[in-house]
């Protein structure tokens, strides 16, 4: 059995990572899946071309996502943390850098980090 590569590792973590915020929304129906599976193949390219970047690569898969799920569904994620006022997404920052976060730019605050919206919409557990 040969070892995964550092490339598919990072690869493997951004749909994880994705895949477990779209779940936290409930988003996470086949043809949402196959949103994240088209960038992932789109994003082994370019991380093929700059292995560097590879640390970057979940952050981008996450980008990808809003924007396609933007295309089709509308605003994605939702930001938990606005109470009020018009329903707005989070961004992800930085747009091209590690450990990337969701953030809300109207409170100013890093509302999770990609993969972990679970917890900062209190998951299943809201009442």
């Amino acid at each position: 059995m040969h070892p995964i590569s550092p490339l598919e590792q990072a690869l493997h973590a951004a749909r994880a990572l994705v895949l477990a915020d779209l779940a936290a929304g409930e988003v996470a129906a086949a043809d949402v899946v196959s949103i994240v599976e088209e960038s992932v193949v789109q994003r082994r390219w370019w991380v093929e071309q700059w292995p560097e970047g590879a640390e970057y690569v979940a952050g981008l898969v996450a980008q990808d996502v809003q924007d396609a799920l933007l295309e089709a569904y509308g605003r994605w994620p939702l930001c938990p943390v606005c109470g009020s006022g018009d329903p707005h997404a989070l961004d992800v920052e930085p747009e091209l850098g590690a450990d990337p976060h969701w953030v809300c730019h109207k409170a100013g605050v890093k509302v999770a980090a990609v993969g972990a919206l679970r917890s900062a919409t209190g998951g299943m557990s809201s009442s």
